[in-house]
């Protein structure tokens, strides 16, 4: 089966700054090439990841880093602005992401799966589920109209692949090295490789397309699962 994302509209609902470089930039990237209009929606501020040497105004620092990585892959970068450790599936977050949907009118999403390894990520999951429908809804009203049908929904791979079962693989081989130059824009977090309570970022992501990968028989991959509800899946 060969996937293309010609003429379509593809966002990654991401909880954090450098979510979508771990989970979703080769996939992105690749629906790029094919021809697709791609975005980063990342809702919290990246305000809670300080190394052990705290970094000054570290939010605006990790926006600029957010800016760098979203312009070497082409994509439009949309904040949501909320704060790290704070997110929820509340009504307040919902008309803001509602917003950001109808604006960017997307026919397939990006999101974390509901059994990632964070509080945010798991919040940030409930929340984009229930969006993604209510924005094509004329019910759920915001300042943009409603959208004239949900987009299709995938679930991301989890951190380090906990508790996820892959529906299927995006080759994502061509596109290793400019994930890896996406990450390197993340400075601030690169630096905290050795504290005690982070990862090293390199190695976590690598680990993931390679192991990805070796799965699906390729060098590279990345991993969804399809949101298999009535009205929220598309054909390919």
């Amino acid at each position: 089966m060969k996937l293309r994302f010609d003429h379509e509209r593809v966002l990654a609902v991401v909880a954090h700054p450098d979510d979508a470089e771990l989970l979703c930039a080769g996939t992105l990237a690749r629906a790029r090439a094919d021809g697709a209009v791609i975005g980063i929606c990342v809702l919290c501020r990246g305000d809670k990841g300080q190394p052990d040497r705290p970094i000054r105004h570290l939010a605006a620092v990790r926006r600029r880093e957010m800016a760098q990585a979203a312009a070497l892959l082409g994509a439009e970068l949309m904040l949501a602005g909320f704060n790290d450790g704070e997110l929820q599936d509340g009504i307040p977050q919902r008309r803001r992401l509602l917003d950001i949907l109808r604006r960017f009118q997307p026919t397939l999403v990006l999101a974390h799966a509901a059994t990632d390894y964070h509080a945010d990520h798991r919040a940030a999951s409930a929340l984009t589920e229930i969006a993604t429908w209510a924005c094509a809804s004329q019910g759920y009203r915001t300042r943009l109209p409603a959208l004239e049908r949900a987009p299709a929904l995938w679930w991301m791979d989890t951190i380090t692949l906990h508790q996820f079962s892959p529906g299927f693989y995006v080759d994502v081989t061509a596109f290793a090295p400019l994930k890896e130059q996406m990450l390197a824009c993340h400075r601030s977090q690169l630096s905290r490789s050795q504290d005690r309570d982070f990862s090293p970022l390199r190695d976590l992501m690598r680990l993931q397309y390679q192991t990805r990968g070796a799965q699906a028989g390729v060098a590279a991959a990345e991993a969804f699962a399809i949101h298999a509800a009535f009205k929220r899946t598309g054909a390919w």
